[in-house]
């Protein structure tokens, strides 16, 4: 097992674990979604929901074996760095794993506080400014709950966890209880194409629905505060996968027995607010009940942005540590003990994203931000440590090496070319200056490529 300079405690077990990966995993996406992806593709909506569980689920093969070979602070970009060589060319990845977190994180931790926004627009009507200053609060609340121990976090997200089961568990009994549950499903097998998932109509769909998955790797980006990682990093996202899934598509199917896809298309295309799970519930129970639920949603969505700037403050806190990104990310909190310094950039920056950019924008970007270095990145760099070390001292094996590591990149190259041709130019800027930064700073620390040759 890799070892990391560090003082983080390893407090978290399976059930926080698994938690923390399932708040951050539901948030506002499925919420949110649900509505674009049935706009988007109409009665084929949980055909993209099946196959975002499908790519998760492969996906996770590959950061169970990575998450478990190297579980410390920071995720993928240890594993970046171990792959690609930790004193050559494995530097500058994780360099540009880091430099992308800085942006893609907020935009995660951003899109969640979008949400929020949102659906507080159901209880309270908002102008525009009042919904930016909403996003920005949940920001700042969130940020406030982080501010402490990891030990009480973990407490903490145990039960923003029982908010997420409690929340689909009610809409999944509401449609089951109307009595019409299996028709959605009926309507997808009499119409099913099968070349239609081939399109990259689809593929756009796939981007929506995957970014309502992400998350299931949180356990890795904190694998320095696991307890027993070998077993409980692998064992935490498979659950959690499974367990979302399941609930994404009873939930879907859910919905759409009460409120139908053709009349939630409608809403789409018209461009009309949807607040579609304060919708379904108001027609099952009246107000009251919608009023209840959207709170509960709230809930969720706040349990998310805990998770994710729990997870992602870690990042550039393992990359300063070891010298690699700019040392005062590795400051830890003088009597708290977690990289506070971390947690507030990314803060920060995510609270003035929460003010400036919409939904739509900000899923395409999170994705396009991901895809190339981190997914595809380590996918390879599998490979490439298993050529270099062999399997024996893996924790974790994934089966039928190497099928699941080529349909992993198969299908993210996918959804890569379905993401809008604007937000792709975004990453390439985003990706070329995190090259010229890595070179300025790496020159200037006389580290690869420019260190000095030893005679």
């Amino acid at each position: 097992m890799a070892e990391q300079k560090q003082t983080l405690q390893r407090s978290l077990g399976l059930l926080q674990s698994t938690s923390l990966n399932m708040i951050y995993m539901v948030g506002i996406g499925p919420f949110v979604v649900l509505p674009i992806v049935i706009g988007m593709i109409g009665n084929q909506f949980l055909i993209a929901w099946i196959a975002g569980a499908v790519l998760s689920f492969i996906d996770a093969m590959i950061w169970s074996e990575l998450g478990t070979a190297y579980p410390l602070a920071g995720g993928s970009y240890n594993f970046l760095k171990e792959a690609y060589g930790k004193d050559n060319m494995g530097r500058m990845m994780s360099f540009l794993y880091v430099w992308q977190t800085i942006i893609q994180a907020p935009l995660v931790i951003a899109s969640a506080a979008i949400g929020f926004s949102q659906y507080l627009g159901y209880l309270i009507p908002l102008n525009s400014w009042e919904h930016k200053a909403a996003s920005g609060s949940s920001i700042i609340l969130i940020t406030i709950l982080l501010y402490r121990k990891i030990d009480s976090i973990g407490k903490i997200g145990v039960l923003l966890w029982g908010g997420v089961l409690l929340t689909l568990g009610w809409i999944i009994f509401g449609g089951v209880a109307h009595g019409n549950f299996l028709q959605p499903l009926k309507e997808i097998t009499t119409s099913f194409n099968p070349g239609y998932i081939l399109s990259f109509a689809f593929g756009n769909a796939c981007v929506k629905t995957i970014y309502s998955y992400l998350g299931y790797y949180n356990v890795c980006n904190l694998g320095g505060e696991i307890i027993n990682p070998g077993k409980n990093i692998p064992r935490s996202m498979f659950i959690s996968i499974i367990g979302i899934s399941i609930l994404y598509l009873a939930m879907n199917t859910s919905v759409t027995s009460v409120i139908s896809w053709q009349e939630i298309k409608q809403w789409h295309d018209a461009d009309k607010d949807m607040f579609v799970i304060s919708e379904f519930f108001k027609r099952l129970y009246g107000s009251a009940a919608a009023n209840t639920a959207t709170v509960l949603i709230l809930w969720v969505t706040l349990a998310s942005l805990f998770a994710a700037l729990l997870g992602y403050s870690r990042i550039p806190y393992a990359a300063a540590i070891d010298g690699i990104f700019f040392k005062v990310f590795g400051k830890l909190h003088p009597t708290k003990e977690f990289p506070y310094v971390s947690l507030l950039v990314i803060a920060a920056i995510a609270f003035i994203f929460s003010l400036l950019l919409k939904m739509k924008e900000v899923i395409d970007g999170i994705l396009a931000m991901r895809i190339i270095v981190q997914f595809i990145g380590q996918a390879i760099g599998v490979v490439l440590l298993r050529k270099k070390r062999g399997t024996a001292h893996l924790p974790y094996k994934m089966p039928l090496y190497p099928l699941p590591i080529i349909l992993a990149i198969a299908i993210w190259l996918f959804i890569f070319c379905s993401i809008d041709n604007k937000v792709i130019v975004s990453f390439i800027i985003v990706f070329c200056s995190g090259l010229t930064v890595y070179f300025v700073y790496a020159n200037f620390q006389k580290q690869w490529p420019f260190e000095k040759k030893r005679i």
